[in-house]
């Protein structure tokens, strides 16, 4: 082995290194900790720890000043691996140890994979109504639908990172180009009255837009509040100009709808979906709460779980810590809204959700193998020492 290729061994086998990302994690997660006050905790999430850097702006700059958690956990991972190859011998003695770090190992990759392929959506759910699709919790697109035919409405969605950039956008299924016009990641609305001549100016021509106005509001990152991004998105067909609608992905903003080339078009900026072969359907909510108080004790929803064939059909009680799990999806109940007539279930897909168990019960296990190891072998020793006469 040539000098470089040990030098680079020993650095990552060193005991030292693990010591000083160790020391380094420790650093993260109380920075993050004390920021999370202000960030969320989605938004510190992103920040310290699915990052290879933390990132501060110096004016319009991001500047890294110190590493992420996915550079401090990259480097643990290695650490470890090259340390249980080139330090610890596989044998009967070492077992536990090997387990141990196994588990750990495991652990690291899980929340690695988590970290990059999780998705959370919300459901929401009337008494009586049935949904195929779940709502994401921080991301928005804009939804073209061509209404024309009453039983399919084609949709065209443009995701929220084009409508930001304010390119033209074309696609093959529309006769227009979409041109988003302004953009604001959070925005308030407000009413205009379009008949005052003190009114103010708005980028509308047509639509909800001529009697209300979008103004931006600096972007929340709390765990009980969502950003409601607006845009003003101009149509331009082959003739001209058909016009430009305010649209805004606050719940109360309804979908516009207009005709263009004979047919029937509908245009929101609406929370990113995501569609399911199945659906959902409330059957009932239950809200139980303590006699003589207000103080939430218990909440379920009994869900009907309609699917195509027919096959998997069936209903389910839903609530604390009873999730439904279904093609690879989790359904946990999270809250409630309307007067405890509408549900809101948190859907959540983590291809590593098993991992976190099998990565905890190989670490028990190699401990306690370990221990036994040790222990057996004091006993043993103690029973070798001949006994003192006094």
């Amino acid at each position: 082995m040539s000098d470089v290729a040990r030098q680079f061994r020993d650095f990552f086998v060193s005991l030292k290194l693990t010591i000083v990302l160790l020391a380094l994690s420790i650093v993260l997660v109380f920075v993050a900790t004390l920021d999370q006050v202000n960030l969320g905790i989605w938004a510190v999430q992103q920040k310290y720890f699915h990052s290879l850097f933390v990132l501060w702006n110096v004016g319009d700059v991001p500047v890294p000043v110190f590493p992420g958690g996915y550079l401090i956990g990259g480097f643990l991972l290695t650490n470890l691996i090259c340390a249980q190859v080139y330090r610890f011998k596989l044998s009967a003695k070492k077992s536990g140890i090997w387990l141990t770090h196994v588990g750990f190992i495991t652990l690291l990759v899980g929340e690695l994979i988590t970290g990059l392929w999780q998705e959370e959506f919300a459901l929401r759910l009337d008494e009586g109504q049935t949904r195929n699709y779940a709502e994401s919790y921080r991301f928005n697109e804009l939804a073209i639908s061509d209404t024309t035919d009453p039983n399919f409405d084609d949709v065209v969605v443009i995701p929220e990172k084009f409508v930001a950039k304010g390119e033209p956008i074309q696609h093959p299924k529309l006769p227009f180009r979409v041109v988003p016009k302004v953009y604001y990641p959070n925005a308030a609305l407000a009413q205009r009255d379009a008949s005052s001549p003190t009114a103010p100016v708005t980028p509308a021509t047509t639509g909800i837009g001529l009697q209300a106005l979008a103004s931006p509001l600096k972007m929340t990152y709390k765990q009980d509040e969502r950003n409601a991004p607006a845009a003003y998105v101009e149509l331009i067909g082959p003739e001209g100009t058909v016009g430009t609608w305010l649209t805004s992905a606050d719940p109360r903003f309804p979908p516009q709808r207009f005709d263009y080339g004979g047919r029937s078009w509908k245009i929101a900026f609406r929370f990113e979906r995501n569609y399911k072969p199945y659906s959902l359907t409330l059957l009932d909510f239950s809200h139980d709460r303590y006699p003589g108080t207000e103080i939430p004790k218990n909440f379920s929803s009994r869900i009907k779980l309609n699917t195509p064939d027919g096959v998997d059909d069936r209903e389910v009680l839903i609530y604390m810590n009873n999730p439904l799990r279904y093609a690879g999806l989790t359904f946990y109940q999270a809250g409630f809204e309307n007067d405890d007539k509408t549900t809101i279930l948190q859907v959540v897909r983590n291809p590593s959700w098993t991992m976190p168990y099998i990565a905890c019960t190989l670490m028990t296990l190699g401990l306690i193998i370990q221990f036994g190891i040790h222990l057996f072998a004091f006993i043993g020793r103690r029973r070798r020492v001949a006994p003192v006469a006094v």
